[in-house]
């Protein structure tokens, strides 16, 4: 291990992050300080000594990835970015927290170069960086399986900084046991223990062993106490030779617990609540700079030594990585062409040419339950796309989630009789984990251009909510496969039922929800996923069996019904009216879209002409043009119903003040489905009845 050199400008540059952080809070008047002014030297010597990334390339291919888990203390990622020279400059500093700024209060993937996940709920950083490494290993198998170690250009670290809160956080512990149980070499975690939160000292709720917790885990534990003296002595040689052993564990994650005073060396306010999460004020802040040497009546000053050495050695340090790198990428390239076409074809986003021809086409007049013909759409693609990959919460033989005849995403040792490991498997098994499972596909998502999906019930969306909120926040393609998705899963009863699921999540803004038909509008579906490179979506199964229907090749016509592959355009007219015209507009998703064409037959015989509309994706649907939707929808129909068994919410914008819903806004019982369709009045008698309401409405 070369030995850490760190002189009078590093120093210097330690406190400049200090006082850039205060200042920066205390311009706007309020933020987070504290955790920024302690923290420093960490990321100072990340930044400066042990990632390997390029300021000029924030996406090159070859960088380790940092996550700032602890994402309230955004000014210590942001500080680094500007010393570095990542395109932050001092005004960007200096408008913190304010509207159209680089640097908003937590950091946001996408808005500011270097930032690689947006972190705002605590926990979600570190359990996505899980997710990081899980893509790393993935790749490489993918791409160079056969290297030894350390030594393919596809081999790097996910270095994380994460504090109380995110180690508090149950999300964190799920993902954490996953970590250890896939024996995450290539991750790195520093916890910054400084027993501070909002409530101040954290012994009011949070006592327990950390250490012997994670390496219960099977995590590598190291600490670095630099209050062990008695003095506080940020000790950044030791920080650093901890973070060289742990890139040396390659069998296991590693937490580095490092022992630090927040707000040091604030005067009045470290190691206290008061400087977590609000400004120092400006007699703290003068006295603070006084300690630094810093001069109180300015703020913003940068020395140009500080600034040259900062921005140019990370600049030099850069440039010769990235020659190291691409001489083995290059020589990598030169010897798996193949393999190289495949990461092309990823970088770029695109899915082989003919991939609709290898979906699974389902014979109408069957029954089968999307959730079944999703299992086989997921199988069919999975031949011809091995950048698709996914798992599920422990539910596989009801998610109907896993790749047929592929191995394990799992260390070989844990083998069992029903599944085969291998560190480069496919299949995910997130145990019984939902909240992990939801960061870890978005760490998956993020890291780089695989596909992954995981699965659960629609009910257990609920455990996964701030892992699709920050998807969608980030408008990253994640892959949320929820079957079982209404009360008619049955017997389980009003536990497992879901009812208002649907209309929550279509209420986060750019999630997409898919709900669809039957099993060709399954097929159409999961390709659309796959062809969309931006924002997530969720595709809602059905447990029991449902018709297949008769289908002609193009739009609806007469009796002909539409071709599945109006799918992508979200609604569409699966069957017209029987006149060409019609009275009513029946619009339904998922399995209750056999009721509205029941219905329709039965308006037919009575002399309405009735139109069956699939709606599998509202979002979709709203992407369309105006005078697309206007052809499903006309204006001048309001004589219209909705049908989906949930609850009602998201519809009456659509089926308006004179249309009808056929739903359910209660929760549901323990019974077969049929039985509770009927008590609760999703039957194709309840349409009829609602089409006869709308248009007396109507009249």
């Amino acid at each position: 291990m070369t030995e850490l050199q760190w002189d009078e400008i590093d120093r210097r540059a330690v406190d400049t992050a200090r006082v850039l952080a205060a200042d920066a809070v205390e311009k706007v008047g309020n933020g987070h300080p504290g955790t920024a002014m302690s923290l420093a030297p960490v990321a100072y010597l990340l930044y400066q000594r042990v990632l390997r990334h390029d300021p000029s390339d924030t996406d090159w291919l070859g960088r380790d990835r940092f996550i700032l888990s602890a994402g309230h203390s955004s000014l210590t990622q942001y500080v680094q970015l500007y010393l570095g020279g990542f395109g932050l400059e001092l005004e960007d500093l200096e408008s913190l927290r304010t509207w159209g700024s680089k640097t908003p209060g937590h950091p946001e993937y996408g808005h500011t170069e270097g930032v690689e996940i947006t972190t705002g709920p605590l926990g979600q950083g570190l359990a996505s960086a899980v997710g990081f490494a899980y893509a790393a290993r993935y790749e490489r198998g993918l791409f160079d399986p056969d290297a030894e170690a350390g030594t393919s250009p596809f081999d790097h670290h996910v270095y994380v900084i994460a504090g109380d809160g995110d180690l508090q956080e149950g999300v964190t512990s799920e993902a954490g046991s996953l970590a250890g149980h896939q024996q995450l070499g290539n991750l790195i975690a520093i916890y910054d223990s400084n027993q501070i939160s909002i409530e101040d000292d954290t012994d009011v709720a949070f006592t327990e062993d950390v250490a012997a917790r994670y390496e219960a885990y099977g995590w590598h534990v190291q600490t670095v106490d630099w209050k062990k003296s008695g003095e506080y002595v940020e000790d950044v040689a030791e920080l650093n030779a901890a973070l060289e052993a742990a890139k040396s564990e390659t069998a296991k994650p590693s937490l580095i617990i490092l022992k630090t005073i927040i707000g040091w060396p604030s005067p009045g306010k470290q190691n206290t609540g008061k400087i977590h999460g609000s400004a120092l004020g400006a007699d703290e802040l003068a006295a603070t700079k006084k300690v630094l040497g810093f001069d109180p009546e300015k703020s913003f000053v940068v020395a140009d030594d500080v600034i040259e050495r900062t921005r140019s050695a990370l600049a030099e340090k850069a440039k010769t990585a990235r020659a190291e790198w691409q001489r083995s990428f290059d020589a990598w390239a030169e010897a798996n062409p193949e393999r190289k076409a495949l990461l092309d074809r990823l970088e770029a986003g695109e899915l082989p040419e003919g991939i609709a021809d290898a979906l699974p086409v389902f014979e109408a007049g069957k029954d089968v339950s999307t959730r079944a013909a999703s299992g086989q759409v997921i199988n069919a693609l999975a031949a011809e796309l091995p950048e698709l990959w996914g798992g599920s919460a422990d539910l596989a033989e009801s998610n109907l989630t896993t790749i047929k005849d592929a191995p394990s995403f799992i260390p070989s040792e844990w083998s069992t009789h029903e599944w085969k490991g291998d560190r480069y498997g496919r299949v995910l098994h997130f145990g019984i984990r939902e909240h992990a499972m939801g960061a870890i596909v978005n760490g998956i998502v993020l890291h780089g251009p695989t596909r992954a999906f995981g699965g659960t019930f629609l009910i257990f969306s609920d455990y996964m909510r701030p892992a699709v909120r920050l998807a969608a926040l980030m408008n990253i393609p994640s892959i949320f496969v929820w079957t079982h998705d209404s009360v008619a899963l049955g017997e389980d009863g009003p536990t497992h039922q879901p009812v208002e699921q649907l209309a929550s999540l279509r209420a986060i803004p750019n999630l997409t929800i898919v709900r669809p038909a039957d099993a060709n509008e399954t097929a159409a579906a999961w390709l659309e996923l796959l062809r969309r490179q931006a924002g997530p979506a969720g595709i809602a199964l059905t447990r029991q069996n449902i018709p297949v229907f008769a289908r002609g090749d193009g739009d609806a016509s007469g009796d002909t019904f539409a071709s599945a592959e109006n799918t992508a355009k979200g609604a569409y007219v699966l069957a017209e009216a029987p006149n060409g015209t019609p009275d009513v507009i029946l619009i339904a998703t998922g399995s209750e879209v056999q009721l509205a064409v029941s219905a329709r037959e039965t308006l037919a015989a009575e002399g309405v002409n009735a139109r069956v509309v699939s709606a599998p994706s509202l979002e979709w649907f709203a992407e369309q043009d105006e005078e697309y939707r206007e052809t499903v929808l006309p204006a001048s129909v309001t004589a219209r119903v909705s049908v989906e068994a949930g609850s009602v919410l998201s519809w009456r914008g659509i089926v308006g003040d004179r249309g009808r819903s056929v739903g359910i806004d209660h929760f549901g019982a323990s019974a077969d489905y049929k039985t509770l369709f009927q008590k609760f009045g999703i039957t194709a008698e309840a349409v009829v009845e609602a089409a006869r309401e709308t248009l007396k409405e109507n009249s």
